[in-house]
């Protein structure tokens, strides 16, 4: 089974590939950024987005698709940002593969290393560990993505409770 993980995000949307067969351990095939430069404006900077989340999904034709949940912290416009690049995604996603889940940074965090609150440098560590790589994946977007698509993989044994 092919996964692709999306971490949404309008300047840098990262994406991670992995393949994933039952009893086997996972395999990275992919992963890198989709970057939008910062003097376009809104309209163009998604309609990149679009192209690039339907370039990666038509090269590597996965099974299922997982997606980062937005979170929102402290900065509302940011997190407004997200959402349009997350919208783009869900909608590529479902024009194209169909098979799309959800994981909220904890449900992330706790699949990874078992721990809800876990910092960044663990989570990117278990993505290194858990693909058996040499180092941890950048830029960290795409260690991100893996991450998510490593939570849908470790997840995914239930079935479409994380479906959308």
């Amino acid at each position: 089974m092919i996964i692709v993980g999306f971490d949404p995000g309008l300047a840098t949307l990262g994406y991670g590939v992995i393949q994933s067969n039952k009893g086997e351990k996972p395999e990275v095939i992919d992963y890198g950024v989709i970057s939008t430069p910062k003097d376009k404006n809104l309209a163009e900077r998604l309609c990149m987005l679009e192209k690039g989340v339907k370039q990666v999904i038509e090269q590597f034709k996965p099974d299922e698709i997982a997606i980062e949940e937005l979170f929102f912290a402290k900065n509302v416009t940011t997190g407004i940002n997200v959402a349009h690049a997350r919208g783009v995604i869900l909608l590529t996603a479902v024009k194209y593969c169909g098979n799309i889940f959800e994981y909220t940074p904890l449900q992330i965090k706790q699949a990874l290393t078992g721990y809800g609150r876990a910092d960044k440098h663990q989570i990117q560590e278990m993505v290194r560990t858990f693909l058996r790589l040499k180092a941890v994946p950048r830029p960290d977007d795409a260690a991100d993505a893996l991450a998510v698509a490593l939570c849908h993989q470790q997840t995914n044994k239930f079935g479409k409770l994380f479906g959308i």
